[in-house]
């Protein structure tokens, strides 16, 4: 999260430089000491842009943990990323690493010609606690079991992360939208699912009452 990020590989090449070597699988902690200093945007974006992509149930699951503890550290205003050895040391197979690098490459390098330092007065200590504080709420949403729930806010999360890893305060300020736009989603779905519960309650007692009378 510093200014020399100005001058770093892209996440996009850093990315495909841990797909391209002769491994047999991939850790988190060889993806976060391969960002060093950038980790805690690089893997917000990592951990989140995937679970806002059409993917397979349980993935968000997964990836909503490391998610927690990245955010809650950047809330707290830790200046190095620490993830818990369990995490640390969860792989993938090169092959599925390579393949999901290869999902989001597309995007990423899309995003990245158009990505560069500005509105940097946004990136401080202070507001870096709140950006960890709104994105731990998102990643706690992310990791719930909701349906349709947790796309919007992976990618505000997606869009926080590379915006700091960056340095793009447009970008965070797209984050910030984007979080906006995900809870009143989410308002308006656990308020259409409580309606829908309270009516299936009133049809299945007007059923017992004809079926069961007494």
């Amino acid at each position: 999260m510093t200014e020399s990020s100005q001058h770093a590989p892209r996440i996009s090449e850093i990315l495909a430089g841990i797909a391209s070597q002769k491994r047999k699988t991939v850790s988190v902690r060889d993806v976060l000491e391969a960002f060093g200093d950038r980790a805690f945007g690089a893997l917000m974006f990592v951990f989140a842009a995937p679970v806002a992509l059409p993917m397979p149930p349980g993935v968000s699951a997964i990836l909503g943990a490391p998610l927690l503890f990245i955010t809650t550290q950047l809330m707290t205003g830790r200046r190095t990323l620490w993830l818990p050895k369990a995490l640390a040391d969860r792989t993938m197979t090169r092959a599925d690493y390579a393949g999901l690098v290869e999902k989001l490459t597309p995007y990423l390098t899309w995003l990245e010609r158009r990505l560069r330092p500005r509105f940097t007065f946004l990136y401080n200590r202070w507001l870096d606690g709140l950006t960890g504080l709104v994105c731990l709420v998102l990643a706690i949403v992310v990791f719930l079991p909701i349906p349709f729930g947790n796309m919007l806010p992976a990618l505000a999360i997606a869009a926080f992360g590379l915006g700091i890893a960056e340095r793009d305060g447009l970008l965070g300020a797209l984050g910030g939208l984007a979080t906006a736009i995900s809870l009143a989603v989410l308002a308006l779905l656990s308020g259409a699912m409580i309606a829908a519960a309270a009516t299936f309650v009133r049809v299945l007692m007007a059923t017992l009452d004809k079926v069961w009378p007494f």
